[in-house]
């Protein structure tokens, strides 16, 4: 089981392939705020509407500093159908191989149905300008969670 990321822990580093097969790393956004959140697959309900939350509060997110990345163990073609099917604008990138899902603590045992499986743990972690964690939220609801982490923020 990972380890979970806490409050001024350094974020750990990153480069996965998006919907379009580009690499993006964590590196790349450097001097701003990047919200990860982790996901368990595309094109599922509660990752429909989680996705949809960010890309609809996008705009407000950025203009307050902050980068979205999603991160799910899907590979860049189902990650680009999603975005097409959902018009989405957050980048979305690709973990098959769980590494950093499991570096952010991210992946492991969770109950599912009252059934205890492991899988991905629908997270969110903030990591500030410096590259360290501002917050670490695990165990998330996939609605109303974008707008709890915005009035968090103070945004």
């Amino acid at each position: 089981m990972s380890e979970r990321l806490v409050p001024g822990d350094t974020a750990p580093a990153f480069t996965l392939p998006d919907a379009d097969g580009n690499e993006v790393s964590l590196a790349d956004h450097k001097g701003r705020k990047v919200i990860v959140y982790f996901y368990p697959a595309a094109l599922t309900p509660g990752c429909t509407k989680q996705a949809c939350d960010f890309t609809d509060n996008l705009e407000l997110l950025a203009g307050a500093g902050y980068d979205v990345i999603g991160v799910s163990p899907d590979k860049p073609e189902k990650l680009a159908k999603f975005r097409e099917k959902e018009s989405l604008k957050v980048t979305l990138v690709g973990d098959p191989t769980k590494e950093v899902l499991e570096a952010y603590g991210a992946y492991g045992e969770k109950k599912l149905y009252g059934k205890t499986v492991t899988g991905v743990i629908r997270s969110t972690v903030v990591v500030d300008e410096e590259g360290k964690v501002e917050r670490a939220l695990y165990n998330v609801k996939a609605t109303g969670h974008v707008a709890k982490i915005i009035k968090d923020l103070g945004i």
